[in-house]
């Protein structure tokens, strides 16, 4: 169980918040794991409380040797302060001050950022333009150069046709409903959309649903885990305020 010692190390909690999962490790300041990666179901329609109180009862095994927490969430996120969250409870969550909630929970210093941002910054090589996907319960996106994050956009909710954004077309809910043929050549479009678009040096594909992928990735396309991309929790850390990073303090 948690001790209530308050840490006098440079460990951090790093959290990944996602539609069908909640995940956490304890990682040292550098992105070693130092606890078993955990995760747990995320309550359907999930509520502000819901996820504050999720990872409350998830960390409980992890001892407190840790004085920072890391957030990757589902959405758009601003200075601390969530704006969008798709594929959690509907019109629960514009200007959510979640950061806050989970400093005064835990009390720890708290980043937020979008989920994709922290899983780019855990695998990312940090050469030229990069580009990292998630295709799990949504679609996600981030930008980063150089290993650094580029300012957030949210692109899955750019339209792919008349009727779509790029978060309805290759979300998990569409690979239920068609299956992963069908599925496979959506994805294979999208890439082919950020390839001409974005001529990117990497794109690095994550998520849940990226093992159903059954063709051949060039050769700067790279197949990612969410256990390594939860390690971007060490990296948010070192870099500085701004392009939506604001270390949030605990009110008590």
């Amino acid at each position: 169980m948690a001790t209530k010692k308050q840490a006098e190390n440079s460990n951090i909690l790093s959290i990944d918040i996602g539609g069908t999962s909640i995940k956490t490790v304890l990682l040292d300041e550098n992105g070693n794991m130092l606890s078993e990666y955990m995760k747990s179901k995320t309550p359907e329609g999930a509520t502000p409380k819901d996820i504050v109180s999720g990872i409350v009862d998830l960390i409980k095994p992890i001892p407190d040797t840790f004085n920072r927490v890391s957030i990757g969430f589902p959405g758009y996120v601003k200075n601390g302060i969530v704006k969008t969250a798709p594929n959690l409870a509907k019109n629960k969550w514009e200007d959510i001050d979640l950061a806050q909630r989970v400093a005064d929970a835990l009390n720890k210093p708290v980043r937020l950022v979008n989920d994709a941002d922290q899983q780019g910054l855990g695998v990312v090589e940090g050469k030229g333009f990069e580009i990292v996907f998630t295709v799990g319960t949504g679609f996600g996106t981030a930008l980063l150069f150089d290993g650094g994050l580029l300012p957030h956009l949210e692109l899955a909710h750019l339209p792919v046709n008349k009727e779509e954004d790029y978060d309805d077309y290759i979300g998990n809910k569409t690979f239920e409903k068609i299956g992963p043929e069908r599925w496979n050549k959506r994805l294979k479009k999208v890439i082919e959309i950020y390839k001409t678009v974005f001529n990117y040096d990497t794109l690095y594909i994550g998520g849940g649903n990226s093992k159903h992928i059954d063709f051949k990735l060039d050769d700067n396309i790279k197949v990612v885990s969410n256990r390594d991309g939860i390690k971007g929790g060490a990296k948010l850390w070192k870099l500085n305020d701004g392009n939506n990073i604001t270390t949030v303090s605990p009110k008590k």
